[in-house]
């Protein structure tokens, strides 16, 4: 899986589960096969931002009160899931005090951001607030919403999900000044969850034909990489079309004459096992040498949709870009 032309999206661009046998209309809506839905390959490559996320979590919430002070703290169930056929996300908190909440999130490439619209059964409105952001760094994904503080400060809520990996994540909300020199925290919840589904040894299969992947396109070896692919898989590499089938898929991995990939390696962040499919997304890296000599190295995200065919997995759809090297 090189990884050398393109989500951003998990496309991370988990993006990311999708299946064989979704192709119907509305293929990429919750099922009970796939309860949280399926990232729709349409969609904008952010949609994937979120993809650590999708699912289930435990979480444990914890308030300010009237006085300032931090209140007890309340357990609570954080989902996720892909609505709209797959090209937006909806997420709904149950909490233990009955006050529960959940917004739809879209991004809206024109704009390029994230928008957040917020509903609760503690406070319903015919106005939803609107939340604005988008992903910063690797593991933070940030949104704001003008709001005054009540001394009438000018200034924004801020809200911060971080420290997001397969083991869960943690959520800041904070009124911040108009200037950023104020930063006062209101509202925090820590989430976990296990870090995959699965047996282990299926896990196992899907980490070890990742390194021969890796091995295959460091020894130029296409047929090996394309065998790697089901029959019918399709790759989305980056400002291209969908390509499809094994010999296409091989032909696009074909380097330059004088080229070679002198390192590739895939380090997996989540690995979720679903019967005879599995999704794993997380980043790429490696180094090519090119014709003239030159070594450029690169790194990327990336999201597999993978195929148990005769005991074996195979890759079926696999979505990957680019990030910037730090």
């Amino acid at each position: 899986m090189n990884h050398q032309a393109m989500k951003s999206t998990y496309l991370n661009l988990f993006l990311m589960l999708v299946t064989v046998m979704a192709t119907g209309q509305y293929a990429y809506e919750p099922t009970s096969e796939h309860p949280y839905g399926l990232p729709n390959p349409a969609a904008p490559q952010e949609l994937l931002d979120f993809a650590p996320l999708i699912g289930e979590c435990q979480c444990t919430s914890i308030k300010r009160k009237a006085d300032q002070t931090w209140g007890e703290p309340i357990d609570m169930i954080w989902r996720f899931k892909y609505i709209m056929n797959g090209m937006a996300v909806q997420d709904e908190t149950l909490k233990a005090d009955g006050l529960h909440s959940g917004s739809i999130r879209q991004f809206i490439p024109d704009s390029t951001r994230w928008y957040v619209h917020y509903y609760s059964s503690g406070a319903p409105t015919t106005i939803l607030p609107v939340w604005e952001g988008n992903k910063e760094g690797e593991d933070s994904i940030v949104q704001y919403r003008d709001q005054k503080a009540p001394n009438g400060m000018d200034g924004f809520f801020k809200i911060t999900f971080y420290d997001i990996d397969t083991n869960g994540f943690r959520w800041l909300g904070e009124w911040v000044s108009a200037d950023g020199s104020v930063s006062f925290p209101t509202w925090k919840i820590e989430c976990s969850r296990p870090p995959y589904k699965g047996k282990v040894e299926d896990r196992q299969m899907i980490v070890d034909a990742s390194k021969n992947f890796s091995l295959a396109y460091m020894r130029s070896d296409y047929e090996a990489m394309a065998d790697a692919y089901t029959l019918n898989a399709k790759i989305f590499p980056n400002n291209s079309e969908i390509i499809e089938g094994r010999e296409a898929i091989k032909q696009r991995w074909i380097l330059p004459a004088g080229s070679k990939i002198l390192h590739h390696e895939l380090v997996p962040k989540e690995i979720n096992i679903l019967g005879d499919y599995a999704f794993d997304y997380g980043y790429y890296q490696g180094t090519t040498k090119t014709g003239k000599g030159d070594e450029v190295p690169w790194k990327g995200k990336y999201v597999v949709v993978w195929k148990k065919e005769d005991g074996n997995w195979k890759m079926y759809l696999d979505i990957w870009n680019r990030v910037t090297l730090k």
